[in-house]
């Protein structure tokens, strides 16, 4: 990818953030204190709102309602890592959901079969959008953005402009996936949990990680040491959609229909907390840490704001106020550790 190229994409810029290391500590002290401080006012707001908030039962809750957003987080960190950004996770997210029903209702595969069959077409968006990136040197942020508006349609014309496909005679097992418990956590979150750990070791621990760390650092650098940089993109973006299409199957699963488009509702949340995970980062860098703390902060939001029982629109003004303010903060503490850096 050229130099170009590069510099029009998002996932560069923590990239950027990250090429030098030791962060001097005790620059500006507070900045570190700001997100966690907004964390801690958010939740004593709905603490005295909402006398129920403090319970077992919402901390439930805030798990459970995280779980399909934090695989889509994963996946997006995973790809951000690399240098790069993908407008496209909600395409991978609608065909793993879509494509597991209409298997199960079209051929009478067991659902393990037909999970596993769905993640494998919603992988395929991986695999273009490598094409395009790795290959044909398109810049992420365009290559990802065409499919994104190419899975639409797709979706659309498929469902006869964006009907539900409903499969209410799904089989238990496959319905306690997504709606069941173990030991009292929801089954999804259990999953989630799962993937967050091997996304982990993966990134962290791995050949691979430190290979795709190298890329995302400098990727001119990575070609000058031999690392097939295509190869590796290719891998990253292939994973995103696999776990972004197990999102998919969670959520039917879950619902026990398919409804076009839905992945696009977790598109911007995800984006945003690997941006703030990031910006927590000692080295300002994509990881999956950081991205399982802000799913849960964004997940908190939400639960808080339903339990108020608010209107519609004031919810989503409302919570959009707060996530501004959670991207003020961690943009400030990103600066500063840059500025850090420099001295």
């Amino acid at each position: 990818m050229s130099d170009d190229t590069t510099s029009a994409n998002v996932g560069p810029r923590f990239a950027g953030m990250a090429k030098d290391s030791g962060l001097r500590r005790g620059n500006i002290p507070w900045r570190r204190l700001a997100f966690p401080m907004l964390f801690l006012i958010l939740l004593l707001a709905f603490i005295v709102t909402v006398p129920t908030f403090w319970s077992a039962s919402t901390l439930k809750n805030v798990i459970a309602g995280g779980a399909v957003l934090m695989l889509v987080a994963l996946a997006m960190t995973v790809v951000v890592s690399t240098g790069g950004i993908d407008l496209s996770v909600d395409t991978s997210f609608d065909l793993g959901a879509w494509f597991v029903v209409v298997i199960m209702l079209n051929t009478g595969l067991p659902w393990p079969v037909a999970a596993l069959l769905a993640m494998a077409i919603g992988s395929l968006v991986g695999f273009i959008n490598a094409l395009l990136i790795a290959r044909l040197r398109i810049s992420p942020f365009l290559a990802t953005l065409g499919i994104y508006f190419v899975g639409r349609s797709f979706q659309k014309v498929g469902t006869n402009g964006g009907g539900n496909v409903e499969f209410f005679d799904m089989p238990d097992a496959f319905h306690e996936i997504g709606a069941g418990n173990i030991l009292g956590i929801n089954t999804k979150a259990w999953i989630a949990a799962v993937v967050a750990l091997l996304v982990w070791f993966a990134l962290s621990r791995t050949v691979f990680g430190r290979r795709i760390e190298a890329i995302g650092m400098q990727e001119r650098s990575a070609v000058n040491m031999g690392i097939p940089v295509s190869r590796y993109k290719t891998e990253a973006y292939v994973l995103s959609s696999v776990i972004c299409a197990l999102g998919g199957v969670l959520l039917t699963a879950q619902l026990q229909m398919f409804t076009p488009l839905t992945g696009y509702n977790y598109q911007t949340d995800a984006i945003s907390a690997v941006f703030i995970g990031a910006a927590m980062h000692q080295r300002v860098r994509p990881n999956v840490g950081g991205t399982v703390f802000a799913v849960l902060f964004l997940s908190t939001v939400g639960t808080g704001l339903d339990l108020m029982g608010l209107d519609f629109n004031l919810k989503v003004a409302i919570r959009g106020l707060i996530l501004v303010l959670a991207l003020a903060a961690v943009s400030g503490l990103a600066k500063s550790s840059l500025a850090g850096r420099g001295r």
